[in-house]
């Protein structure tokens, strides 16, 4: 094929693709709605976009094994490219939605650009609320993202470090102390994991603190941990996380954190 021949397939291949004439989807989010909502119409007649500030989607039931270092990121995320290079009318695309302007039906990026749509799919999820503290979050970082996972274990881990490298028996002891807030699937999975860590996983491995003797305390407003599952379900969760070492705590509020601690009631 001549230099000239592969010019024109080139400009022949744009003027087909500005050609085409099917219903432009617009996905906003690539977590599991907008995901399933791509491939839901993997046989309809449309193109589809799907767009995300991150290139992968990320399985967030696990999200709290990566907080406590029994998973690496790789392991729950897989790129959205990959999971959907074999449906050929979706293109990938990374950006994060500044803005709707629905009269123009388009979405501003914010890097400036704008996406146009005919149909606009918003799958963006959602994120842990601080109930009107925002302030809390420089001390209870959320668990929604991978960079809240890593976050999270790096405080672990330095807590454990800071506490064998400590003198003072009541710092050491307030180092091992871990207040997780929120009896929903998360935290119950991420007070259980970390009791199990403390009591077993590093067992033997630090020569002045224990960490066994790290208290792990779960904290929930409402009358019941798992209040989402039957209440039978729920006492059981509760009766394991005891055997585990877990404190829990139902019926009290949280209603100060801040560098010194947490403040319940």
């Amino acid at each position: 094929m001549t230099a000239e021949s592969v010019a024109v397939a080139g400009a022949a291949t744009v003027r087909a693709e500005a050609a085409d004439t099917r219903p432009h989807v617009l996905i906003v989010g690539g977590g599991f709605g907008g995901l399933w909502a791509a491939r839901a119409l993997r046989g309809a007649p449309v193109r589809i976009t799907l767009l995300d500030r991150g290139n992968h989607h990320l399985f967030q039931p696990l999200l709290y094994q990566v907080a406590t270092a029994g998973l690496s990121a790789p392991n729950i995320a897989a790129p959205l490219r990959q999971i959907l290079r074999g449906q050929r009318n979706v293109t990938v695309l990374m950006g994060e939605v500044a803005g709707l302007v629905p009269d123009a039906r388009c979405v501003r990026l914010a890097d400036g650009r704008t996406l146009g749509y005919d149909h606009l799919v918003l799958a963006t999820g959602a994120t842990h609320a601080y109930f009107g503290h925002d302030d809390w979050a420089a001390h209870a970082p959320g668990l929604k993202t991978l960079d809240d996972a890593l976050e999270i274990r790096r405080r672990i881990l330095h807590a454990f470090e800071r506490a064998e490298a400590e003198d003072d028996p009541a710092r050491r002891a307030a180092w091992l102390t871990f207040a997780i807030v929120g009896g929903g699937p998360t935290g119950v999975e991420l007070a259980g994991t970390l009791a199990e860590i403390a009591r077993h996983t590093l067992r033997g491995e630090f020569r002045r603190a224990d960490p066994r003797s790290a208290r792990v305390l779960l904290i929930e407003a409402g009358p019941r941990v798992l209040s989402s599952f039957p209440e039978r379900l729920s006492d059981k969760a509760r009766a394991q996380l005891a055997r585990l070492g877990v404190e829990v705590r139902t019926g009290v509020p949280v209603t100060v954190i801040d560098g010194d601690g947490i403040v319940l009631g």
